[in-house]
């Protein structure tokens, strides 16, 4: 089964922290898509991780960008996997029916919004009841990430 690791976000925004995760997958030499909830956020991610911090760099790209195989972090708006990621980020309160594809998924959602929250919490009961290994973790006001329950 796919582990799903919740990322609740109230300390920084998901501009912040979706490039923070996805240079630990880079890092592990893994490959990840990140699903987001529409075009414009695909293109507006594409930007940031560009341009999110002078001294790095995360390859990816989109499929505006072409040899969408070759790129080791993919942006996409559909249930796809061309560059044979092993990590799938979703982003925008998205339920993805092919999560069982994936060894990981990060569910990334805004915890300063009730909405999404609650939107949070019934995906994590879909994914226990589907057998998956769920995951919480929360920023302590350090901003460091802790696993919680």
């Amino acid at each position: 089964m796919t582990e799903v690791s919740f990322y609740h976000l109230e300390r920084q925004s998901l501009d912040q922290v979706l490039p923070k995760l996805l240079e630990r997958v880079l890092g592990a030499g893994l490959r990840a898509v990140v699903l987001a909830g529409s075009e414009e956020r695909v293109s507006r991610l594409n930007s940031l991780l560009w341009t999110y911090d002078e001294s790095s760099f995360l390859p990816h790209g989109a499929k505006s960008d072409g040899n969408i195989a070759e790129h080791p972090i993919y942006l996409t708006t559909e249930e796809e996997n061309p560059n044979g990621a092993t990590i799938l980020a979703v982003i925008d309160g998205l339920e993805p029916a092919y999560v069982d594809s994936f060894d990981r998924c990060l569910e990334i959602f805004n915890g300063n919004d009730e909405a999404e929250v609650a939107a949070a919490r019934e995906r994590w009961k879909k994914y226990r009841a589907a057998g998956h290994e769920v995951v919480y973790w929360q920023q302590s006001p350090q901003g460091k990430w802790e696993k919680k329950g």
